[in-house]
């Protein structure tokens, strides 16, 4: 095992990674809720909201008590949301660990939901979502996710809306906090230069007096249907998403379905990337990707392009969707994006952070923990015919556009089929 885990007697579990070439450390609080388990009538995008707020501090500390305390001992400190989970991390030296954990413990355990606070918070997310929403990039994905999980917990973007997030008042924001925070649903992951054992007694020092059960999550399949989900303006490019049901995180082909993303649109040598973009010059953008949560996912591939241009852009997508269904891939496409992903797994583990979201994302989702070795392992079964095998399962079922551009509906529903 690369890795060492302990329960605390509340529940609360402590993963760790040892990196003793390092000076610092990379901790992480991993809090098991996320968009999807909000209640859409009076708490939707409070996962996102909440986020803010901790940082906010305290009842015994201050939001610039927090920023100044990490500041002091010159640490990296954020937190992000996501459909699924919560992190709260920082990166410092190793010597500040204890501070680190101080100021963590401190202002998750014990928030203190300043009324004003609130108030001035909640302006700042609604620029956020102001934000987002003047990205045609951001609304195209939003658009394609609405689509890909319609009717499902999964459906809702992260952010809220701003008459969600107007709305939302304190014993909202208290109240799911109450309901989804506590030791049974917490995971603090660390990756660095640290002894387990020693980290283990830090953690239980500070939440050992913490309590509360682990949470459910409402899980369900999902089968889209057809559909395009547009937002019309007259944007000088289209954003375009055409894309379908994918596979669940835990799903056994994902390796596979990996290869099948990188050979189809990652990098300057992927096929998308070289038809649209370097022999017809349709587009500065254009990759595929993957959407992999616990009960669901979808795949992906966006092309941002001139609307004129659109319909010769969308239609050498799908001939290389159906190339790749008919003829599969090359031994050279394999070999190239088995190596390139092996160089990226090699440059993820020189980075405390992103082991520790690796260590922290695969615990809270109850993902086996697999070595470089057994990723390694993995990725070398992956063989021509198996990517041939689930290009041909995804891209030939129900597709889905997501898109932002001066179009009507009916102009891009031909694509769907």
């Amino acid at each position: 095992m690369y890795y060492d885990l302990t329960t605390l007697p509340n529940g609360l579990r402590v993963i760790t990674e040892t990196m003793p070439s390092v000076r610092s450390v990379s901790i992480g609080c991993w809090a098991d809720t996320g968009t999807r388990d909000e209640d859409i009538s009076h708490e939707h995008g409070a996962s996102h909201f909440l986020e803010h707020l901790l940082f906010k501090g305290s009842e015994t500390m201050s939001a610039r008590e927090v920023s100044e305390t990490f500041d002091a001992i010159g640490a990296e400190s954020n937190a992000f949301t996501s459909k699924e989970a919560t992190c709260y991390w920082t990166r410092l030296l190793d010597q500040d660990v204890a501070t680190g954990l101080d100021v963590l413990s401190e202002i998750i355990q014990r928030p203190a939901f300043r009324a004003n606070e609130i108030d001035s918070e909640r302006l700042v997310v609604i620029e956020e979502i102001n934000m987002n929403d003047d990205d045609p990039n951001d609304v195209a994905f939003e658009n394609f996710t609405t689509a890909a999980f319609s009717g499902h917990p999964l459906e809702a973007p992260v952010l809220g809306t701003r008459d969600s997030i107007r709305a939302m008042t304190r014993d909202d924001i208290k109240g799911y906090w109450e309901r989804r925070y506590g030791a049974g649903s917490m995971v603090v992951a660390a990756v660095g230069n640290l002894a387990h054992e020693q980290f283990v007694d830090m953690v239980a020092e500070r939440f050992s007096e913490w309590d509360g059960p682990s949470v459910d999550h409402r899980l369900a399949d999902v089968t889209p249907q057809p559909r395009v989900e547009l937002t019309r303006r007259d944007t000088e490019q289209a954003h375009i998403i055409l894309g379908g049901k994918g596979l669940r995180r835990d799903d056994e082909r994902r390796w596979e379905y990996q290869v099948l993303n990188h050979i189809m649109g990652s990098g300057m040598s992927s096929r998308l990337f070289r038809e649209v973009r370097e022999e017809r010059g349709l587009a500065y953008s254009v990759y595929a990707f993957r959407l992999a949560y616990s009960d669901a996912g979808a795949w992906g591939v966006y092309v941002g392009t001139t609307p004129s241009q659109t319909d010769t852009a969308i239609k050498v997508i799908r001939d290389e969707l159906e190339k790749v269904m008919e003829e599969g891939v090359t031994e050279s496409e394999l070999e190239r994006a088995k190596g390139s992903m092996r160089g990226g797994l090699a440059l993820a583990l020189e980075d405390s952070n992103s082991r520790m979201v690796r260590l922290g994302r695969d615990e809270i989702a109850g993902l086996p923990h697999l070595s470089t070795d057994e990723r390694l392992k993995r990725l070398d079964a992956v063989t021509r015919e198996s990517v041939k095998k689930i290009a041909q399962e995804l891209y030939s079922a129900e597709r889905l556009i997501g898109a932002v551009g001066p179009f009507e509906t009916a102009d891009l529903e031909p694509y769907l089929t």
